[in-house]
Order: C-alpha cells, then sequence, then structure tokens
C-alpha cells in the first residue's frame, strides 16, 4: 500500500473528534425482541475482571461501568473469579436482593449477562456431551451453571441465592460444531426426565418460565429471563442454531465483529443477518481481536494477566475508530470490551473504560466507504491473521443441498409441460452480501430469485412449470451484491 493511501487512512480514522460524554447521554440500542434498552458499550467480563494484574482493583472497573450509566454487564462460569467479583461490587451497590437497602430499581436497570459452557441439562450415564466446560467444581449441567452463577453473584457463593435473584441472561457459550447444537437442542420438544440426557436449552427453558418437563426445575423457579447463544469461529453452527429454533427460545446471539472480520468466515454477512430476521439482538465481542491488534503474538484466548492489554489503542490504530466499525455493522446493537484498568481521572487518554464508552456514542452507522478504510487501516498496521478464533475464509459458496423433484401425475395447468421443484439451502456468503440465487437449465438461465435470510430449515424454492420430458440439468449459483458468483450447484431429474 502507497504513502498516499496510508496518509489518507490515517487521517481518516482519527478525524472524528472527542466528545465527552454524560451518564444521562449514553446512545441505547433495542436489544432485539428482548424488549430491553440496553447501552451501546457493554462491560465484558474477562480483561482485568478475570485476570488483574498487581495493583487493579477489579471491582472499581465494574462500579465505575455503572456509574458511567452503561447497562449491559457480561460474565461467564469460565471466566474465573469473573462472577465473584461482579458479587462484590453489586453488594457495595445494594444490587443483592433480601439484603437491607436492595436498589430493585437500578437491578431494573442493569442487563446481566453469564453464559454456561455445558451442553446438556440432564446427564445420568456421565457424558457432558461436547467440549463440556465450567469452573463449577461439581457442574455437570448447564442448570448447575446457572444456579452456580446465581450463587457467586448474588448468594454466598457456596451454592446459595436469594429467593429473587434472576440473571437477565444465559448464553449456551462458544458454539463451532453442529454436533454441538444437537447435543443442547436434545429433548427439546418433549422431554423425558428419565433419559440419560437432555439438552441445555429445554432446561434453560424450563429455568426462565418456571416449568418442569426436565426435572431440572422441580421448586418452579424463575431463574433467567433470557436466553442466548454465542460463537467466535463458524457462522454456519450458528445459522443452524438459530434455524432450528421453531418456537422463539433463543433471543440474543453474542459473536466476535471487528475490521478483519470479512477476511475470515465472515459474521457479518452471514449469521449475523440471520439474527437480526429473526428478531434476535446481536452483541458483538473481540473488537480489537483479543489484543492481537496491538502486538499480542500467542494464537490462543488470553488466559493470565500478561495478556491484558492495559493501553488505550495506539498511535497507529487507534481505538475508537474500531469500535465505531463493530457498532456500525447492520444488525449489532452493543460490543462487550474487557477493560485492563481504569484511572482516578476521566482522561480518555489514560482511561480505557471512559475511551470505549465514548468511542460507543455514535447514533448513525459509519458510511460503508468509512468502514472499507478502517479495514484497510487496521490489515496494515496489525496484519490480516489476527481472528485466530474465527474459521478461515470459504469464500462465497454455491447453494446447498440443491435437489429437484416432480410430480409426474401432475402437469403444468397452463402449458401442459412437466412441474419441477427445485430446493436449496442459503449459501454462505463471502466478502460480500448475496443477493440472489441464478437458476438455468439446460444451460440457458431461466430465473433468478432474491436471497433473503434463511431463518428457518425450510429452504429456498423455485418452480419449473415447463420442464421437458426427459432429462432436465438444473445449476443453481449465488451472486452477491458486488456481482461476485459462486460455483454452480447442479442436479437433473428425469421427467416421464
Amino acid at each position: 500500500m502507497n504513502s498516499k493511501t496510508t496518509k489518507k487512512n490515517v487521517a481518516a480514522i482519527q478525524r472524528k473528534p472527542r466528545t465527552t460524554i454524560k451518564k444521562e447521554q449514553l446512545v441505547t440500542r433495542m436489544l432485539g425482541r428482548t424488549g430491553r434498552v440496553i447501552t451501546t458499550f457493554g462491560l465484558g467480563g474477562q480483561a482485568s475482571i478475570q485476570w488483574p494484574k498487581d495493583g487493579v482493583d477489579s471491582e472499581v472497573i465494574i462500579l465505575k461501568a455503572i456509574e458511567k450509566g452503561v447497562t449491559y454487564f457480561d460474565t461467564s462460569n469460565i471466566y474465573g473469579p469473573s462472577q465473584l467479583t461482579y458479587g462484590k461490587a453489586f453488594r457495595r451497590l445494594h444490587l443483592v436482593p433480601g439484603v437491607p437497602g436492595f436498589d430493585s430499581s437500578r437491578r431494573e436497570r442493569i442487563f446481566l449477562a453469564t453464559k454456561t459452557h455445558m451442553r446438556r441439562a440432564v446427564v445420568r450415564d456421565g457424558d457432558l456431551g461436547p467440549s463440556p466446560a465450567s469452573n463449577g467444581e461439581h457442574v455437570k449441567t448447564a442448570a448447575d451453571d446457572v444456579r452456580r452463577s446465581l450463587s457467586q453473584i448474588f448468594g454466598d457463593g457456596r451454592g446459595n441465592y436469594p429467593p429473587d435473584a434472576y440473571l437477565d441472561l444465559v448464553q449456551i457459550h462458544s458454539i463451532n460444531t453442529i454436533e454441538e447444537v444437537d447435543a443442547f437442542y436434545e429433548g427439546l420438544d418433549n422431554p423425558d426426565p428419565t433419559a440419560d440426557h437432555i439438552g441445555a436449552l429445554a432446561g434453560l427453558l424450563d429455568l426462565r418460565d418456571g416449568t418442569n418437563r426436565t426435572g431440572v426445575n422441580p421448586r418452579g423457579e424463575k431463574l433467567i429471563r433470557h436466553i442466548g447463544i454465542t460463537g467466535h469461529w463458524n457462522s454456519a453452527a450458528l445459522m443452524e442454531a438459530i434455524q432450528r429454533d421453531t418456537k422463539g427460545i433463543i433471543d440474543t446471539l453474542l459473536v466476535a465483529i471487528n475490521s478483519n472480520d470479512r477476511l475470515y468466515f465472515n459474521h457479518q454477512h452471514n449469521v449475523i443477518p440471520v439474527a437480526k430476521a429473526k428478531g434476535m439482538g446481536v452483541i458483538g465481542m473481540k473488537v480489537f481481536a483479543d489484543a492481537k491488534y496491538y502486538g499480542r503474538t500467542t494464537t490462543s484466548f488470553s488466559n493470565e494477566p500478561d495478556d491484558v492489554y492495559m493501553r488505550v489503542g495506539s498511535k497507529e490504530l487507534p481505538s475508537a475508530p474500531l469500535v465505531h466499525y463493530s457498532l456500525s455493522v447492520p444488525g449489532v446493537d452493543c460490543v462487550i470490551i474487557g477493560i485492563g484498568h481504569v484511572s482516578a481521572s476521566d482522561n480518555p487518554e489514560e482511561d480505557q473504560l471512559v475511551a470505549n464508552i465514548e468511542a460507543a456514542q455514535i447514533r448513525e452507522p459509519l458510511s460503508p466507504m468509512k468502514m472499507r478504510e478502517i479495514e484497510e487501516r487496521t490489515a496494515e498496521v496489525a496484519g490480516a491473521d489476527t481472528n485466530y478464533f474465527q474459521h478461515p475464509s470459504v469464500g462465497l459458496t454455491p447453494p446447498r443441498g440443491l435437489r429437484a423433484m416432480m410430480d409426474s401425475s401432475y402437469m403444468d395447468y397452463v402449458s401442459g409441460a412437466p412441474a419441477v421443484y427445485l430446493a436449496w439451502d442459503t449459501s454462505y456468503a463471502g466478502r460480500a452480501a448475496l443477493s440472489h440465487y441464478e437458476i438455468s437449465r439446460g444451460g440457458q438461465k431461466m430465473a433468478e430469485v432474491p436471497h433473503a435470510p434463511q431463518t428457518t430449515l425450510r429452504p429456498f424454492t423455485y418452480r419449473d412449470g415447463q420442464a421437458e420430458v426427459g432429462l432436465n440439468q438444473y445449476r443453481v449459483r449465488a451472486v452477491d451484491t458486488q456481482g461476485g458468483t459462486s460455483d454452480w450447484a447442479e442436479v437433473s431429474v428425469i421427467c416421464p
């Protein structure tokens, strides 16, 4: 890239002046069908809340975020002391029900989201399912994790919690494979309480609704208000999870989204449009690529205090435009960012929390041109090999699972010709969004079908009422908004 382009990109990402935002002015967005209005900045539960360096008071980060008016707070059952730290901060702010001075109105303003990495709600045969993980010593199920969260944040940390304690959101965390989707959906429609295992979704639904179809909620408690999913790696698995949800149970998606996203199997043109078309709230994460944008060299998730980045961006790559980018991706409601430290002052050049809150105060999204400039600058400074947590690019793929069928007893009522029905599942988008599908028969283009996010397992379809007697060879390919085309998917059908 030449020096002229470099100077243009530097100017573009540094152009916007800083404006100090007061608490009552924080920009908010609706979190999908949850009906909750949340701040565009959410406090991530990792960084110094999980791995505090010597001299860093993790509680102060939470306290300051609440004082500044932040309403979305993130944590997890696999984030070490994160939930306990929230518990300590919440006690200082009188956010624990049943304790004298409980501030119920402040608690209602906070949207508290935690996560479980357990894929099942019931386990009787010792099989915890694919990729189970929890910091809880005796945790075997997602239901165990929910009660652990309540105990650590609102209770005694030993399994007990106040009767009125609740979690605003529990998310099935880090979905990477279809096997994991199969596991957490198991038994959802007709859970058998005597089965060896039941998926996490059915159990979380019981804990949301106060029912006991799975046997995990004998007291009929309503411990959670919303259920979500999260993922970094694989848009395909997340899309499958959303498409299977015929009951509208999954309310939110937490997904990695940053300015190098389009270099990978991107989320902004794949799972995010599906989630929004389904009415879900979307929260972005990994805005700074787990500090890979700022010199972190390892290609694994942060796991110690030395991995926590303690400065505010860098001269070469300021942090604010990266926040602007993620919040400008269509469909994103909020971004969560972990904080390394806060300062006694509110100087955004020193205080990561203040800097990121201020950066999140955008009311209108960036233009596509500005977003491309930020992408170019990010790749120039940080390189393209940053999103180790994201699946490599698969490009624009052909329509999946193309099939054809005909009813030999049915002839088109106008022409008398055989009728053939084509069906296929969505292509995966490359660097540009999907536009439409092009259909040909016998090498001749015959139709276009507009693309729309596939929100269920119901396929795209096309009816050819002019099929020929004998062999009909069909091809379907995807076309993106920049005119790019996928390879053809092909299928043949013989009409007698």
